[in-house]
């Protein structure tokens, strides 16, 4: 018994060790490489692609069938050969040229002295006899000699000089293995090249005659031969034998075209027919590659192993690129035949995917050779519908679906519930022998029916809201997410059948949002996201509170909507559609792996992620239309080469656009006139890997800022002021990988008045400026001598003047003073003369009232006749001309010519009327006037209407004041 016990654990451990190490093996058969295609449509050249070769700084060139097509990573260039020829042959050295070949022609490509990519034919170094009439088919470039081949010559450059190797029969083609080199002579056999020798190869001819279309150096200094329809060889130095690998009935089937070592222990071989098959050293089947798993065409017109074991493809119809080296490995439903894939899972050598048609299932095999080509799905018996879940619980594979919740059997469902809309279904965290499961009206409990399996028990009464995330907490309470509503936390009954307290939970308790907030679980913390950052519940303060001891650690995944458990304490964190591992062992510096997963980016289900844990090493990852398989035994090459940023093309934009060179590495430095001060530099990362690349780039001499990362790879710059400019430009992967920054310098010329011999002139200038000042100096000194004499003799004679006009101006004030002394003289005189005549005529007035009142003896009035010539004599005097004359007189001396005036503004006045203005003038009374004028105050008061009327007085003028003002 002993014996027995101790044999079985010996099987077991032997069992054990086979199947880590079967897993180990075959996590290559797991699906496809990721497969880049490069349409026609997008690198606008021909459909052909003769041959791949990759630059020395990086970029890519393919022979195309319209010529020459370089791939920088960002943009495609075509540069069309002599004739338009078609490019058979690329390949590239370690100074910057590519090599081609075509028809009747051979050459080179390379940057001129100004940095533009000029074609230098080679036809011209060959003897006119020798040179070809035929394709080059073939070119290897060593350190110091470019061999050609074509069907009729080898063709030797070393030195400037081209030396050619004729065959007596045609050649097949040439191959190179390590450091040797083979070509097949047609109808004669294999022969190796040394020197410019050929020896023929013993034993070659078991080879066959179908042709030697690659030969690869091998393990243990051997050589692998490949023929087109006779099968792989291996060549020890002395024999041929067949190599026994597991497409050696593929390859002869659908002829082997070509083939290409990848890595150290890889081979890849295309084909005619089928595309491309991979073989690891020991003969297996790795990847079988055709237009069905993601090539664009099946017929391999060349291949080459890139830099990062990238594995390019040149199609008859396009350029692939396979990352054969990936930890990723897909299988997509190229013509939509299961839908969506909303979940996966491995179960039982089966895989399972649920998908918005239903549950397909396919046997799986992963330690078959080349698992996933044999993969076929078929839709399980009546599983039409939406899928939403599929989850492994103690052995039982359950499916959650629209129309309730089944038990997966192999190719059979069992349904263990009719409630509809299973989304999701786990242990309770309390108790682990029930299920709880969140469906579109509640949750449902699920419990152990005696037969074993899980079996529905009840619905949970007291809510019915739909529960599309669903978590239990260390206390106990169910944690429900509604997509709209908010948050529920629910606390059952001892027997879980009925809520006892319901909470609901929204932005005023903390939660970011109400909207799509989920629900994730890290170790024994449930978080809660709405895509702003993870938060955590606070029992003490009752609210919900940023968990900053995570979010600060993991930069941008603090966004994420999701977490998922992994291994351990890994976890993948994802973000609407985009997907990260992170390793938490270290809370205080977590793991954060994007790099790798960023060709996910878009492809999962939204909201409705699925990855599944297969073992500890391999996880299932649902996509859209199909599945990746991510093996962590699988790694990309450590270290990996990440290349400068490229300086591509730099521009003049000032007039018109025009080049001005096509690289940063031009010999001559790159000098703009100030005139054309206006440039555009664009650049290019030689990355091919899918990844998020951001440029960020400073022009010192312009500014002392980097700038912010973008996707542009292209600047421009206007307006730039002379002098020396550096432009830096460096490229970051997938927000963390920097490179090292590359340098493109120029320099902007000064305009012609800023050049050195403009600032000679200006000296000389300057000089003689200097001497004609000092010259005009001393001119103008003498000037302002003879100036200041003048000034100062003008002076004295201005001062004379000024004296003059001041004792004159004194005399004119004396004689101002005597001449209104005089006329206030005059006034007073005329006043006295006008009182005198009032007083005159009203004595004589006065005589003649009292003469009137004279009575005789008898008291009787006087005869009228004897006072008669009295009243006459008074009469006259009263009315002296002499009296007027006199006033006038005066008058005319007080103001002067006023009667003049008077008479040529107002024609139309009479004497009288002009006696009564200059009585009015004096401002004397109307009784005043009447006496003058010996007439009654109301003759004068007449006298005074009609006035105003001749000088058109208004109404409200007062006559007085407008008489003085005349």
């Amino acid at each position: 018994m002993k014996k027995w016990s101790l044999c079985r654990l010996v099987f077991l451990l032997m069992l054990l060790i086979f199947s880590f190490r079967a897993s180990a093996e075959s996590f290559h058969n797991l699906g496809f490489p990721y497969i880049q295609n490069y349409t026609k449509q997008i690198y606008h050249a021909g459909n052909q692609n003769w041959a791949v070769a990759r630059g020395a700084d990086g970029v890519m060139y393919y022979g195309n069938s319209s010529g020459l097509l370089a791939f920088d990573g960002n943009n495609w260039q075509l540069y069309q050969m002599p004739n338009k020829l078609i490019v058979r042959a690329v390949a590239a050295d370690n100074n910057g040229r590519i090599y081609v070949g075509g028809f009747g022609e051979l050459g080179y490509w390379s940057y001129n002295q100004e940095g533009k990519f000029r074609y230098t034919s080679l036809v011209d170094f060959i003897p006119e006899e020798q040179r070809p009439t035929d394709e080059i088919w073939k070119i290897y470039v060593e350190e110091d000699k470019v061999y050609f081949q074509s069907f009729g010559n080898i063709y030797i450059y070393q030195k400037g000089k081209v030396t050619a190797l004729k065959a007596d029969e045609p050649y097949l083609f040439l191959h190179k293995a390590g450091k040797r080199y083979f070509v097949e002579v047609i109808s004669k056999g294999l022969y190796e090249l040394k020197g410019e020798k050929l020896y023929f190869v013993q034993n070659s001819q078991k080879l066959g005659s179908s042709g030697v279309l690659t030969v690869l150096p091998f393990a243990d200094n051997r050589i692998l031969v490949g023929t087109a329809k006779n099968g792989l060889f291996l060549y020890d130095g002395v024999d041929f034998t067949p190599w026994q690998n597991e497409a050696d009935n593929f390859l002869r089937t659908y002829q082997l075209n070509n083939g290409v070592k990848v890595g150290n222990k890889l081979f890849a071989f295309g084909t005619i027919l089928n595309g491309v098959v991979i073989l690891d050293e020991d003969g297996k089947l790795i990847h079988k590659l055709n237009k069905s798993s993601g090539l664009q065409n099946n017929t391999v017109l060349n291949l080459f192993a890139g830099a990062n074991q990238d594995l390019w493809v040149g199609l008859d119809n396009g350029i692939d690129r396979i990352e054969v080296n990936s930890p990723l490995y897909f299988y997509f439903d190229k013509v939509g035949n299961f839908g969506t894939v909303y979940s996966s899972i491995i179960h039982k050598g089966r895989i399972y995917l649920g998908t918005n048609q239903g549950l397909y299932y396919s046997n799986w095999s992963p330690g078959v050779s080349n698992a996933s080509q044999n993969l076929s799905f078929q839709m399980i018996r009546n599983s039409q519908g939406q899928v939403w879940e599929l989850a492994v619980i103690d052995g039982e594979l359950l499916c959650g679906h629209n129309e309730g919740t089944f038990r997966v059997e192999g190719s059979e469902l069992v349904k263990i519930s009719d409630v509809k809309g299973g989304w999701t279904i786990k242990k309770l965290q309390s108790s682990p022998s029930v299920l709880i499961q969140g469906t579109y009206t509640g949750l449902a409990v699920y419990r152990k029916g005696k037969d074993g399996y899980w079996a529905f028990d009840h619905m949970v009464d007291g809510f019915v809201e739909p529960s599309k995330h669903v978590e239990q907490d260390q206390e106990g309470n169910i944690w429900v997410s509604h997509a709209y509503k908010g948050l529920f936390r629910l606390s059952l009954s001892a027997d879980l059948k009925k809520v006892t307290e319901v909470r609901s939970f929204d932005t005023s308790q903390g939660l970011p949002s109400v909207y799509k907030l989920n629900i994730s679980r890290l170790a024994d913390r449930l978080l809660f996201s709405a895509g702003t950052g993870f938060y955590y519940f606070n029992e003490q303060e009752n609210k919900f509170q940023p968990y900053k001891e995570l979010n600060s650690k993991i930069g941008s995944l603090a966004t994420s909507n999701r977490i998922l458990p992994a291994s351990g304490k890994a976890y993948w964190f994802v973000n609407s559609g985009k997907v990260a591992l992170v390793d938490l062992t270290d809370l205080q510096q977590p793991r954060i792996h994007t790099n790798l997963f960023s060709i996910l980016d878009g492809r999962m289900v939204q909201e409705y992620e699925s990855i599944s844990k297969i073992s500890n090493s391999i996880y299932l990852i649902s996509m859209d239309d199909g599945f990746v398989v991510y093996s962590t035994e699988s790694q990309s090459p450590q270290n990996m080469a990440v290349p400068p940023v490229l300086i591509r093309r730099v521009e003049n934009i000032t007039n018109k656009q025009r080049l001005l060179t096509e690289t940063g590495k031009g010999a001559e430095l790159l000098e703009l006139p100030f005139s054309q001060n206006n440039i555009r530099i664009s650049y290019a990362l030689p990355y091919f890997k899918q990844a998020k690349v951001e440029f960020q780039y400073l022009l010192e001499g312009y500014t002392t800022k980097w700038s912010p990362w973008g996707t542009a790879t292209l600047r421009e710059f206007t307006n730039l002021g002379h002098g020396d400019y550096s432009f830096k430009v460096r490229a970051r992967i997938n927000g963390e990988t920097i490179t090292e920054a590359t340098i493109y310098q120029f320099v902007v010329l000064p305009p012609w008045y800023a050049t050195w011999w403009a600032y000679i002139l200006y000296v000389l200038l300057a000089a003689v400026l200097l001497l004609l000042g000092r010259r005009l100096y001393q001119v103008k000194l003498q000037r302002d001598k003879q100036r200041i004499q003048e000034k100062l003799e003008k002076e004295k004679q201005e001062q004379l003047r000024q004296e003059a006009i001041q004792h004159e101006q004194k005399l004119v004030k004396v004689r101002n003073e005597q001449l209104k002394s005089e006329l206030s003289s005059k006034s007073r005189e005329l006043a006295s003369t006008a009182l005198n005549i009032v007083n005159k005529n009203e004595m004589l007035q006065n005589i003649s009232h009292e003469l009137a009142k004279l009575q005789d003896a008898d008291g009787n009035k006087l005869p009228e006749k004897h006072l008669r010539k009295i009243q006459k004599i008074i009469t006259e005097g009263m009315s002296s001309q002499n009296d007027w004359e006199l006033f006038e007189k005066s008058f005319d001396e007080t103001n002067a010519n006023y009667f003049k005036k008077l008479k040529e503004g107002y024609p139309e006045l009479t004497p009288n009327d002009m006696k009564l203005c200059a009585y009015l003038r004096m401002n004397m009374s109307s009784k005043e006037i009447a006496s003058l004028l010996n007439i009654t105050v109301r003759g004068v008061e007449l006298r005074r209407y009609r006035l105003r009327k001749k000088l058109n007085m208004d109404h409200d003028k007062n006559l007085v004041e407008f008489v003085m003002e005349l």
